[in-house]
């Protein structure tokens, strides 16, 4: 890649790809088709995250009213409308004469090492021959325990498997505001995140959408993915004429840049920070704190001060402090309904079947101080 040629990975909403209809929106899919075409006659090299499969296929099936909750007939449609969706796409970049790639991926792709690499893979091999990949989330046959949740933490995980430089996530909003402009008339863009703190995460809420399942905080996890990962990323308005090449000319107000930590954490330990969900929580006393933080230790019995939750062998949870500060989230190797067995013990204590480690340093991911 020639200098000042950038990987990007740009990541489309439901609600920015579908009509109130629930139709696909071929007016602004052939937008972006034409903005993704500049930046690739540019020498950039440009991957395409794509979200609508449910909402399109609802209304391939001429079904009126909301969508259905049901999981199984959600991934029912989600397979009708996929088809749907990857025709838009594919008509829009017809007339720059590039061909799309459609790839599905579920999170074990991300988790499993073999996994990973044949993704990378692929795409890798469909960008080497002039294909643009689409990616959206294999809906049709994920298992509901095991997904995403929704396609920005997915465009956030799809950035660090192709090393991308930048991370934009398109959505009906110019970027993260001070304050929620349906409640303030004074809330305003911020331009610019070097950290992802609780008081920003914060100003993000809910979906705002009825067709999408993410909404601005999810959008901000994605960020905090992504900049973790050492990709910067942008939330930008995808309803906004020349909107990515404003992004990548630095142009003032084009959305809100989270720049990227310096250090870049691996795929999986990417996953059990930021994708996995918490089946319970740990608190340690200070000792373990300091051996967690400060030495890159792995969190032992002894100082383990009590437990929440039912969680089970290699499941996630939390770290936290006595006032409830969560410092590292990490894969446990005890059960909790033995918790009187393990916590506070010294190694010699434990019972023979139990592991040397409740969180070994290889499954732990330190997230605050």
């Amino acid at each position: 890649m020639k200098a000042g040629q950038r990987t990007i990975v740009v990541k489309v909403g439901s609600s920015s790809v579908t009509t109130a209809a629930g139709t696909t929106d071929a007016a602004v899919i052939g937008r972006i088709c034409d903005e993704v075409a500049a930046l690739r006659a540019e020498g950039h090299t440009v991957v395409v995250v794509t979200s609508g499969a449910i909402t399109a296929g609802w209304s391939a099936l001429g079904r009126a009213g909301p969508r259905p909750s049901d999981p199984a007939v959600l991934q029912a449609v989600s397979a009708v409308g996929q088809s749907q969706l990857m025709t838009s796409w594919q008509e829009g970049f017809a007339g720059h004469s590039l061909l799309v790639g459609q790839v599905l991926l579920a999170p074990l792709d991300f988790v499993h090492r073999q996994q990973y690499l044949h993704a990378r893979g692929t795409l890798s091999h469909l960008i080497d021959l002039g294909v643009v990949p689409v990616i959206n989330e294999n809906d049709a046959v994920a298992d509901e325990e095991i997904r995403f949740g929704d396609n920005d933490r997915l465009a956030a995980l799809v950035a660090h498997l192709v090393r991308a430089d930048l991370l934009v996530l398109l959505t009906d909003a110019p970027g993260l505001l001070t304050a929620d402009p349906r409640r303030s008339a004074e809330a305003s863009l911020i331009e610019e995140v070097l950290e992802i703190d609780h008081t920003l995460e914060a100003l993000a809420g809910g979906s705002t959408s009825a067709v999408g399942s993410g909404g601005m905080a999810s959008k901000l996890a994605a960020a905090k993915i992504a900049t973790w990962s050492g990709v910067e990323t942008v939330i930008a308005d995808a309803g906004r004429t020349g909107v990515l090449a404003a992004i990548l000319s630095g142009a003032p107000g084009a959305g809100t840049v989270f720049r990227a930590r310096s250090s870049r954490l691996s795929a999986r330990k990417l996953w059990i920070a930021f994708a996995l969900g918490s089946s319970g929580s740990v608190v340690v006393d200070d000792g373990a704190r300091r051996a967690l933080v400060e030495w890159n230790r792995s969190l032992l019995a002894a100082g383990v001060l009590s437990v929440t939750g039912d969680f089970s062998p290699d499941d996630a949870v939390e770290i936290v402090l006595v006032d409830g500060t969560v410092i590292a989230k990490g894969l446990i190797r005890y059960p909790a309904r033995r918790a009187g067995e393990w916590v506070g013990r010294r190694s010699e204590e434990l019972p023979a079947d139990l592991p040397g480690e409740v969180v070994h340093r290889d499954d732990l991911v330190v997230l605050g101080q």
